[in-house]
C-alpha cells in the first residue's frame, strides 16, 4: 500500500532544501561569546536565530508595562542583556523586517553598533514611521542582533589624496534613472 503525501514544492526542491539544511548543521561552527541577563530579564529568552541559516538573533523587549510608540515618536527599549565581544568584533542592532513592513516600526540608528568594549545593557532605539501608534509589550521581538568581524583600521593624515575615476562626486553623482524629480544633465 502506498501513501501519498501532499508536498510543497517538487521532489528536487525538497531534496535540495534537505541537503542544504544538513550542510548548515554539519558546518555550523558558531563563534561563542559571553552573554549576561539582567536580574529583571531572567524570564526573557536569550537572543536566538529563528532558522539555522539566519544571520540575526532576535532581541526581546525588557519592559515591565506596555510602551506606546506614538506615530513619529522614538523610544529606547531595553533588552535585558549585556554581552562581551572580543576585540575585532561588533554587534549590530538591526530592524526586524516584519515590524518595518507591517507597522512601520524600525531601528532609528540602523545598524546600531555595539562595540567590543561596551558592557552595558543592549537597547534598541525604535521609531514608529507607521500610520498608527504601536505597542511594545514585554518579551516582544523588537530588533535583531548580528555579530560581525570588524577591521580595525587606522587613518594617517595626508596632504592630498590620490585621484580616482569618481573624484569628489557625491550624492546622486552616478545617476538615478527613473527617479521622481530626476533631471538629466
Amino acid at each position: 500500500m502506498r501513501f501519498w503525501v501532499k508536498r510543497k514544492g517538487s521532489i528536487k526542491e525538497l531534496i535540495l532544501k534537505h541537503a542544504y539544511n544538513r550542510f548548515l548543521q554539519a558546518h555550523h561552527n558558531a563563534l561563542q561569546f559571553l552573554i549576561f541577563r539582567t536580574e529583571c530579564a531572567r524570564d526573557l529568552p536569550l537572543p536566538k536565530r529563528q532558522t539555522p541559516g539566519a544571520a540575526g538573533m532576535d532581541l526581546h523587549a525588557n519592559v515591565h508595562e506596555p510602551v506606546i510608540i506614538k506615530k513619529g515618536a522614538r523610544v529606547l527599549i531595553p533588552t535585558g542583556i549585556k554581552i562581551a565581544l572580543p576585540f575585532g568584533y561588533e554587534a549590530q542592532v538591526r530592524p526586524r523586517s516584519g515590524l518595518a513592513f507591517n507597522y512601520g516600526v524600525t531601528v532609528l540608528n540602523a545598524p546600531g553598533t555595539v562595540d567590543a568594549d561596551y558592557r552595558g545593557e543592549l537597547c534598541a532605539l525604535l521609531i514608529n514611521l507607521g500610520e498608527d501608534d504601536y505597542i511594545v509589550r514585554r518579551g516582544d521581538r523588537i530588533a535583531q542582533m548580528v555579530v560581525a568581524k570588524v577591521e580595525m583600521a587606522e587613518f594617517f593624515e595626508a596632504g592630498a589624496l590620490p585621484e580616482s575615476v569618481r573624484g569628489e562626486g557625491g550624492y546622486g553623482s552616478t545617476g538615478v534613472e527613473g527617479a521622481i524629480g530626476h533631471h538629466s544633465s
